[in-house]
Order: structure tokens, then C-alpha cells, then sequence
């Protein structure tokens, strides 16, 4: 695969480019991981069952995967900055929505409005990675990467110990607060976006949005995403009342923090060295076992081992997350990114959907709290499993 011929980036618009990825990472994990810290104030109010949290968790990855293909034809369509403005104040009107409900089942709906923006984002990024940094795309895929994992930490790090006190404990005004900064993102972008790196696409690529589901790799490297995406939202949904069930209630904002911040020291180091993994088999191997190890942790180790191993936890999962992400922009030709993209993460967030769902209902049919990580346990032998069929070439 030769390089791109677009002429280099100087250090204004390297610098930009960098801020207005990163930004768009926050702005896509801000509103979903929102839920797990207000989880137990939801269930109580709305008198849910561990199913029907399940069902709420596992809601925004069904739209990630119902839906990603439609962000490919908007982005066929419309190009893949306003595809991912769209996104980003489709988000954050849902969050407000879900502040506003008044029953279990409009909760579902607002979800659902906060899950698609998302999910029309995802195809969105991997897309502009290669038009703003051309020569620099899996640096690129990390800058984004780093920037949602933030997104992550911010809600489950700020909102138990700092923000539920000032809104006097309302997940309903928790939700409106964390819709604020994802709204400020979506006009950020829009009005400083380089719009001369904007994708050019032909009349005829132009109609290409469908994904080539003929494709072998996409289907492993889906199914790879999908463990981890499906351990990643199971145990952010799963610990709160987890701890709660095991008379360690105190340890709730600590675990969803060290699950969340232990992603961070591994962005930074892909960072560093994406470059030169981002096509080896041996890291998805490393990181499989690690997050198996991470889970039997949560599931059998007493109070301070579970926040240690949720972070561990949290350390694969990313890594693996940042390595198949940078994929896309590397392997597809420039007009084929979306389509790409869009078939990744209709393919994993499909794997992830189930997971959640079946945890919830393997504990109610138990009532043994610790059979819910059984499911995530399954996904982390998958992703071992299915990698040494991974074949990372160029295309």
C-alpha cells in the first residue's frame, strides 16, 4: 500500500487536526458511560430487575450495531465531518431526553436516540483519521482512542464522589449535566474543522456505503472487537450492583475509576508504539489472557482486588480496542474506509449486544451475584481463540 500522496500537515494543522480528534473521542463515550455510576439510584426508582438493567446496558451497543451502517451511507452521502456533528448533538439531545423520563420504558426510548448518535459517529472517525493525518494514521487512531477512553473515566470518576452531591443525588439532572460537553464538542468541530482535509470521494465511490461482508478478515477482527467491546460494557454495568450485593458499596466509584483509568497508561503506549503492533497477532494473545485474568479477579478476589483487577481489566481491553481501531484507515483503499469501518463495528457491537442481557439473567436465574462474569469470561477465551487466525496484512 503506497503512502498518501496529500502534502504535508504543518504544525497548526497537525496540532488542530490532533485536538478536534481527540475531542470527538471524549464527546463519544460521555453520555453512555454516564449510566453505571446511577445505576442503583435507576433500579431503585423505576423498580427494575438485574434483566432489565441489562437490557438498558445493552442498548447502545445494539444501535452501535443496527445502526453503523447507516452512519456509512451518511457518510457516502454527506462526508464523514458532518456525519460526526450529526452524531455528537443527536447524543447529547438524547442524554437530556433520558433525564427526562418518566418510566422504564421511555428511558429505552431516549437510550436509543443517545445510542445512535454514537453509533452514526463510530465509521465517522476512522474516515477523518486519514484525511487529517494521512501519514501519521495510527497515531492518529490512538489520539481518538485516548480521547473516548477519557471520555470514559469522567463520568465514572466525577459523578458519585462530585457531581450526584451537588444535583442531591438525581440521575435525571446527572444525565442533563453530562449532555452539556458533548453539545459544546459537536459545535466546537464544527466550526474549526479543516474543511480542505474534508474526504474527496468519486461519483461511483461516492455509492459504495454497503460493506463487503464477503470478507474474512473483517469478520475476525469483528468478532476479536466484539469480546472486548462486550467484556468493557458488561463490567461497567455489572459492578455497581455487584458491589453493592457483596457489602462493598464504597468500592463502587473506585472499581468503574481503575476500570476506566487503567485504559489510560495503555493509550498512552500505543501511542508510542502502535506503529510497530498494530499488525502482529502476539498483543491480541497478551491482551486475551490478561482480561481473563482481570475477570476471575473481579469475580473471586475480596474488596481492594476487585478495583486492581478492574483495572486490569481495563488495560487489555484497551489496548486491543486501540490496535483494531487504527486498522481501517491502514488496510482499506481512502474510499473504502467507512464502509470498513462500518462493517468492524456492526460485527462487534453485535457480539457485545448478548453479553450484557445474559449476565443480567444468568444472576436472576442463580442468584449467585459472581455468575454474571461468566459470560465475559467466555468472551476473553474468544478473543484468544480467534486471534492466531488473524492474518494482519497489508491490503
Amino acid at each position: 500500500m503506497h503512502a498518501p500522496s496529500e502534502p504535508t500537515l504543518t504544525r497548526g494543522q497537525l496540532a488542530l487536526s490532533v485536538f478536534l480528534l481527540w475531542l470527538a473521542g471524549v464527546g463519544s463515550r460521555i453520555t453512555i458511560l454516564a449510566v453505571p455510576p446511577v445505576i442503583p439510584l435507576i433500579r431503585t426508582e423505576l423498580g427494575m430487575s438485574e434483566t432489565q438493567v441489562g437490557i438498558l446496558t445493552g442498548l447502545p451497543p445494539v444501535l452501535f450495531a443496527c445502526t453503523a451502517v447507516l452512519g456509512s451511507l451518511l457518510i457516502a452521502r454527506f462526508g464523514a465531518l458532518a456525519t460526526l456533528a450529526a452524531g455528537l448533538l443527536a447524543t447529547a439531545a438524547g442524554s437530556v431526553l433520558r433525564g427526562a423520563a418518566p418510566e422504564m420504558f421511555t428511558l429505552y426510548a431516549a437510550t436509543i436516540v443517545t445510542g445512535f448518535g454514537v453509533a452514526i459517529m463510530h465509521p465517522s472517525l476512522p474516515p477523518l483519521v486519514r484525511s487529517w493525518l494521512p501519514h501519521r494514521i495510527g497515531f492518529g487512531a490512538a489520539v481518538f482512542t485516548n480521547g473516548l477512553l477519557v471520555g470514559e473515566i469522567l463520568p465514572v470518576a466525577l459523578t458519585i464522589p462530585l457531581l450526584l452531591p451537588l444535583l442531591h443525588e438525581s440521575w435525571r439532572a446527572n444525565f442533563v449535566v453530562w449532555a452539556v460537553p458533548v453539545a459544546v464538542i459537536g459545535f466546537v468541530i464544527i466550526a474549526l474543522a479543516p474543511r480542505s482535509a474534508a474526504p474527496r470521494q468519486s461519483t461511483a465511490a461516492a455509492q459504495r456505503w454497503w460493506p463487503n461482508w464477503r470478507d474474512p478478515l473483517i469478520w475476525r477482527l469483528g468478532i476479536a472487537l466484539g469480546s472486548v467491546n462486550a467484556m468493557y460494557f458488561s463490567a461497567n454495568a455489572f459492578l455497581p450492583d455487584y458491589l453493592h450485593y457483596i457489602g462493598r458499596a464504597d468500592l463502587v466509584s473506585a472499581a468503574l475509576t481503575a476500570l476506566n483509568v487503567g485504559q489510560i497508561p495503555a493509550s498512552l503506549l500505543l501511542l508510542a508504539v502502535a506503529g510497530r503492533l498494530e499488525r502482529a497477532v502476539w498483543p491480541h494473545i497478551v491482551c486475551g489472557i490478561g482480561s481473563l485474568a482481570g475477570i476471575i479477579g473481579i469475580a473471586v478476589l475480596p474488596g481492594p482486588g476487585i478495583v486492581i483487577c478492574a483495572g486490569i481489566l481495563g488495560f487489555f481491553a484497551a489496548a486491543v480496542l486501540i490496535l483494531m481501531l487504527a486498522l481501517p484507515p491502514l488496510l482499506a483503499p481512502p474510499d473504502d474506509v467507512h464502509r470498513v469501518s462500518a462493517a468492524m463495528f456492526t460485527i462487534s457491537y453485535s457480539c457485545a449486544v448478548i453479553t450484557p442481557v445474559f449476565s443480567g439473567l444468568i444472576w436472576d436465574l442463580t442468584g449467585y451475584a459472581q455468575s454474571a462474569f461468566v459470560p465475559l469470561a467466555l468472551c476473553a477465551i474468544i478473543l484468544i481463540a480467534v486471534a492466531p487466525t488473524i492474518r494482519l496484512r497489508h491490503a
